[in-house]
C-alpha cells in the first residue's frame, strides 16, 4: 500500500517573503529552536531546551597566546599585547570573551601577563596554564592569578602510555595534589581534561570529576574547580545517538546532570582535525556547557581550535543581539595578524580577503539588484568590509557595474547602470577573448580604465572614490 503524502498547495504571493525575523541582514542569521530535543542516555530519553541559550550566560573563553602560540612562532611581547587590547575591544563590557590564558615558563610569558594587567581591562580575566606537576605551582604563586589551568589527561593513552603512572589511582591521587596546592594558594583549579573524547568516562572520568567535586565542598565558592573538556584529537561529534566516550551531548549530560558540575563550571576545548570544531563547540552550548574556549582564526596545535571570531558570530545567532560585542574588531584584528606575518586564506570566512568577493557574473548580478541576495549579512555594518566583485571573464557586464559603484560609493538611485557601464565592460572581455588573459582584472587596471572610458563619472564621482 502506498503511503499518502502530505499535499502542500502552492501559497501565492505579489511580494517577497523574505524570512526577515531569521534572516535580520544587521546581524548574522538566527538560530531559532521550535522546542526541546532528546537525547538518549543510558537507555533514557533525556529533554535539552536550547531556547534557554538566550538567557543562560554562555561566553567565549580565549587561549590565543597559550594553544594558539603553539603552532606559529611567539609572539612578541608588545604584539601579545595588542592582541589583548583588541580582544577586550571585541568582547565588550558584558565580557562575552570572558577570560584569555597565558603559558607562565618563561620571563617573556609573565612580562607579557603583568603588561596585559597593566590595561586595566576587566575582560577577558587574565589566567594561567601549568602542568599538573606540584613544581610549576610555583609559578602560578608568584603570578599572582586568580586561575589557573592545570593538565589532567584523562586517557589511557596518556595516564599510561605518556605519563607512566603504575595505575590510574597514582595518576588521579597525583592530580588532586596539585590541586589541593591551588586551593591552599585560594587560586581557582581549572582541570584540563586532555583526551576525554578517548577516555574510560565511567571507569576513570566521572569518578576523578565527583572526587574533585567532594574537594570543592571544602573549599569557598570562588574557589569551585572548574573543568575543561579537551577534545585533543577531535574525535567528538555532536550526532545524537552516538556513543560515548565521543558522544558530547551524553558527555555534557552526565558532568551535568549525574556529577553535579554546574554549566558556568563547564567549558569546552576542541580541536578540528575532522573539521567539526565550530559545530562542536556550538554543540556544547547547547547540550549545557558555558564556556566554548577558542582561538583567533582558529590557529592551534596541529588542525588548530575553534574559531573565536566563528564563536562570537555563533553567539550572537544564538542570542539574537550583539550583546554589546563590536563585530567590526574581527577585521581590525584580522588586519593586525595579518601585519605580523600570520597567513590568512583568501576564502578564509569572515577576514579573508575575498570572503564575500564574488567572481561569477550572475551573482554579480544579484548584488547589483540587492547585496542581499549574495551577502550573507551587512558586511558593511558588521565587519566594515563591503561585498565586492573580482573581474575575470565569468563576471560580465554586471559585475563591471557592480565594481564601478562600489569604487565609487553610489547608492540606490544614484547607482550607474550597466549599460553605461559597457566600454568598461568590453574591454574587460577583451582582455580574455582577445589577449588570453588567465588573471583576474586588478582594482588598479580598472581605475585606470573607468577614468579612461567613463570621463563624466570620474569628474562627477572621483572625490567619492575609494
Amino acid at each position: 500500500m502506498t503511503k499518502r503524502l502530505k499535499e502542500y498547495p502552492l501559497i501565492d504571493a505579489t511580494e517577497p517573503n523574505l524570512v526577515e525575523e531569521i534572516f535580520d541582514y544587521n546581524l548574522p542569521p538566527l538560530i531559532r529552536f521550535e522546542g526541546p530535543i532528546t537525547e538518549v542516555v543510558d537507555g533514557r530519553a533525556v529533554e535539552f531546551d536550547p531556547r534557554t541559550l538566550k538567557t543562560r550566560d554562555i561566553f567565549i573563553t580565549d587561549t590565543t597566546f597559550r594553544d594558539g602560540q603553539q603552532a606559529r612562532p611567539p609572539y612578541t611581547i608588545e604584539q601579545m599585547v595588542k592582541i589583548y587590547d583588541l580582544l577586550s575591544k571585541l568582547g565588550g563590557p558584558r565580557g562575552v570573551i570572558r577570560q584569555t590564558e597565558f603559558f607562565l615558563y618563561t620571563k617573556n610569558d609573565r612580562d607579557t601577563l603583568d603588561r596585559c594587567r597593566e590595561l586595566g581591562h576587566k575582560y577577558p580575566e587574565c589566567t594561567g596554564w601549568i602542568r599538573a606537576v606540584k613544581g610549576d605551582f610555583r609559578l602560578v604563586r608568584e603570578a599572582k592569578v586568580a586561575e589557573s589551568g592545570i593538565l589532567t589527561s584523562c586517557s589511557d593513552y596518556h595516564v599510561f602510555q605518556k605519563l607512566k603512572f603504575k595505575s590510574r589511582k597514582e595518576c588521579m591521587d597525583s592530580f588532586c595534589e596539585v590541586v589541593d596546592a591551588a586551593f591552599e594558594a585560594g587560586i581557582r583549579p581549572r582541570c584540563h581534561l586532555e583526551d576525554v573524547t578517548r577516555a574510560d568516562i565511567e571507569g576513570f572520568v566521572l569518578p576523578f570529576i565527583q572526587r574533585l567535586a567532594r574537594m570543592s565542598e571544602q573549599v569557598p565558592d570562588n574557589l569551585t574547580v572548574k573543568i575543561r573538556l579537551c577534545d585533543t584529537m577531535g574525535f567528538g561529534v555532536s550526532y545524537p545517538g552516538a556513543e560515548l566516550p565521543r558522544s558530547i551531548p551524553k558527555l555534557i549530560y552526565k558532568i551535568n546532570q549525574e556529577c553535579g558540575v554546574p554549566s558556568d563550571r563547564l567549558e569546552w576545548h576542541g580541536h578540528n582535525d575532522f573539521h567539526k570544531v565550530h559545530v562542536n563547540g556550538g554543540t556544547a552550548w547547547l547540550y549545557g556547557c558555558d564556556a566554548v574556549n577558542a582561538t583567533l582564526f582558529g590557529y592551534g596545535e596541529r588542525t588548530g581550535n575553534p574559531p573565536l571570531e566563528a564563536a562570537v558570530m555563533e553567539y550572537i545567532a544564538l542570542k539574537g543581539d550583539l550583546c554589546g560585542i563590536q563585530t567590526e574588531v574581527i577585521t581590525e584584528t584580522a588586519d593586525y595578524m595579518r601585519s605580523i606575518g600570520l597567513p590568512i586564506p583568501d576564502n578564509y570566512p569572515f577576514v579573508g580577503k575575498a570572503f564575500n568577493t564574488t567572481s561569477a557574473g550572475i551573482h554579480a548580478g544579484g548584488l547589483r539588484q540587492d547585496e542581499r541576495i549574495y551577502n550573507i549579512f551587512d558586511t558593511t555594518k558588521l565587519l566594515n568590509c563591503p561585498p565586492r566583485v573580482a573581474l575575470t571573464d565569468k563576471t560580465g557586464a554586471d559585475g563591471v557595474a557592480h565594481w564601478v559603484n562600489e569604487f565609487f560609493g553610489l547608492k540606490n538611485e544614484e547607482r550607474i547602470s550597466k549599460i553605461k557601464c559597457h566600454k568598461v565592460a568590453r574591454w574587460v572581455a577583451d582582455q580574455y577573448e582577445q589577449h588570453g588573459r588567465m588573471t583576474s582584472i586588478s582594482d588598479e587596471e580598472l581605475e585606470k580604465k573607468v577614468k579612461e572610458l567613463m570621463p563624466e563619472y570620474w569628474k562627477k564621482y572621483n572625490k567619492r572614490a575609494k
